[in-house]
C-alpha cells in the first residue's frame, strides 16, 4: 500500500498593515517608515523525496508537482505584489515629505502675512487717529475763524477810526508847522548875522573903554564903576579890538576878491569869541547903553578931563573951539598927551571900520567912499590937535547921518531876503 505523501504547506499570505485614524499630515511629524524587506526568494529546488526509496512514491505524484508550481507561481506573484505596493509606499512618503515641507513653507507665509496685516492695521489704526485729530483741529480752526472775523470787523472799524484821527492829525501838524515856520523866521530875526555881532563887539568895546575912563577920572563915579565892570567883562580888551577892526577894514580896500572875503572870514570868529550870545538882546543892550552913555555926556567929559590933564588951563578953549561952528583947523597944532593920542586912534578905526560897512551896503556912496578914503590916509601918523578935531566931527557926521542905524536896517533887510527864500525852497 503506498502511502500519498502530504501536500506542502500554502505560504502565510502577507500580514496587512492594520488602518488606524491618523491625524492630517500637515498637523503631524510622520514616523518613520520601516523598510520592508522583500523575502528572498529561494529558487533551489526542494528535496521533495521522502526519506525512504523511491520506489515507494505513489502512482498521483506528477498531479502534485504541478500543483507546487501553481503555487509557487502564485508565490512570486504576491511577491511582485509587494515588491510594487512598497515602490508605492515609498513614493508615497516622498510625497508626504514634500506636502509636510510644503506646509511648513506656507505656514512660514501664512505667519509672515499675519505680521504684515497686524503692522498694516497698527498703520491703519494711527491714519485713523490722525484723521481724527485733523477733523478735531479743523473744527477748532472753523471756530476760531469765526472769532477771526469778528477781530477783523472789529480791526477794520478801529482802522476807519485811526484814519479819521489821522486826517484830523495831519490838520493839526500842518497848522503846527505853519506855526513851526513863523516861530523859525522870528527866530531868525531875532539872531544876529556876523556883520551885526562885529557890531555889537565894537559897541562893547566902546562902552567898556569910555566907562573905565570914567571911573578912571570920577565921571559920574555912583555908576561908572559898574557899568565898566559890566563892559570890561564882554570886551577885556576894548582898545586893540577896535584898532584891530579899523586895520582889517583898511586892508579889505586894498584887497579885493576871494581874499579880502578871506580875511574878512578870519576876523569874525577873533570878534566873537567875545560876543556872548548872539541874538537881537545883544544888539538892544548895547544901544540902550550908548543912549545912557550920551545922555549923561561921558564921552565930551572924558576929553575935557584928558585935556586938563595935558594943559589945564587950554583945557576948556580946546573944547569950546571941538564944539564951535567955526574951523579950529587955522589953530596952531600943537601934540597930544599918549591917553589923548591913544584916544583918537581908538576913534580913527571906528570911523574907518563903519565907512567901509557904508560903502559894502550902499550907503551915502559916495560920500562914504571919500570918508573912507580919508580915515585910511590919515593913519600911520602920530596924532596931533588937528586930529582930534577931525575924528569929533567926523563922529558928529556919522551920528547926523544916522549911518548906524541904516546899516542895522540895511542888514535886517538882507535876512528878511534870506527869510523869504528858504520858505520858498521848504514850500517846494
Amino acid at each position: 500500500m503506498y502511502l500519498r505523501p502530504a501536500p506542502a504547506p500554502a505560504p502565510a499570505p502577507a500580514p496587512t498593515p492594520p488602518v488606524t485614524n491618523r491625524p492630517p499630515l500637515s498637523l503631524r511629524t510622520p514616523a518613520p517608515v520601516p523598510s520592508l524587506d522583500p523575502p528572498i526568494p529561494n529558487n533551489k529546488p526542494k528535496d521533495k523525496r521522502f526519506p525512504f526509496d523511491t520506489g515507494l512514491v505513489l502512482p498521483k505524484d506528477s498531479g502534485l508537482q504541478r500543483e507546487a508550481s501553481v503555487l509557487r507561481d502564485e508565490v512570486d506573484m504576491l511577491q511582485e505584489d509587494n515588491e510594487s505596493i512598497l515602490d508605492k509606499l515609498r513614493l508615497e512618503e516622498e510625497r508626504c515629505k514634500e506636502s509636510e515641507a510644503r506646509v511648513r513653507e506656507l505656514e512660514k507665509q501664512v505667519a509672515s502675512l499675519g505680521e504684515g496685516v497686524s503692522l498694516e492695521a497698527k498703520l491703519l489704526s494711527r491714519k485713523e487717529a490722525a484723521l481724527r485729530q485733523r477733523e478735531a483741529a479743523l473744527k477748532n480752526a472753523k471756530d476760531s475763524n469765526d472769532g477771526v472775523d469778528k477781530e477783523i470787523i472789529s480791526l477794520q472799524a478801529e482802522i476807519e477810526n485811526a484814519k479819521v484821527e489821522t486826517e484830523a492829525a495831519v490838520k493839526q501838524l500842518n497848522g503846527a508847522e505853519s506855526e513851526v515856520k513863523a516861530l523859525q523866521s522870528m527866530t531868525q530875526r531875532m539872531i544876529l548875522t556876523q556883520k551885526e555881532m562885529e557890531e555889537v563887539v565894537l559897541k562893547r568895546c566902546w562902552l567898556a573903554r569910555y566907562w573905565g575912563l570914567a571911573a578912571k577920572y570920577g565921571i559920574c563915579a555912583d555908576v561908572a564903576v559898574s557899568k565898566y565892570e559890566l563892559w570890561s567883562s564882554l570886551a577885556p580888551l576894548p582898545f586893540e579890538v577896535v584898532v584891530s577892526a579899523g586895520q582889517k577894514a583898511k586892508e579889505e580896500c586894498w584887497e579885493k576878491g576871494d581874499d579880502a572875503i578871506e580875511k574878512r572870514s578870519k576876523i569874525v570868529p577873533d570878534l566873537n569869541d567875545l560876543t556872548g550870545e548872539g541874538n537881537i538882546e545883544s544888539m538892544l543892550s548895547v544901544e540902550m547903553g550908548l543912549k545912557e552913555l550920551a545922555s549923561l555926556k561921558v564921552e565930551d567929559a572924558i576929553v575935557q578931563a584928558l585935556a586938563q590933564q595935558r594943559r589945564p588951563n587950554s583945557a576948556r578953549q580946546l573944547v569950546s573951539d571941538i564944539k564951535s561952528p567955526g574951523d579950529p583947523k587955522f589953530m596952531e597944532a600943537f601934540e597930544l598927551s599918549p591917553e589923548e593920542s591913544e584916544d583918537v586912534l581908538f576913534k580913527e578905526a571906528w570911523l574907518t571900520f563903519f565907512w567901509r560897512r557904508a560903502k559894502v551896503h550902499g550907503i551915502e556912496e559916495d560920500i562914504a567912499k571919500e570918508r573912507l578914503q580919508f580915515w585910511i590916509g590919515r593913519s600911520g601918523h602920530s596924532p596931533t590937535s588937528h586930529d582930534a578935531v577931525d575924528v569929533e566931527q567926523g563922529l558928529s557926521e556919522l551920528r547926523k547921518l544916522g549911518i548906524e542905524h541904516r546899516l542895522w536896517e540895511a542888514s535886517r533887510k538882507e535876512v528878511d531876503q534870506d527869510l523869504t527864500i528858504a520858505r520858498k525852497w521848504t514850500s517846494l
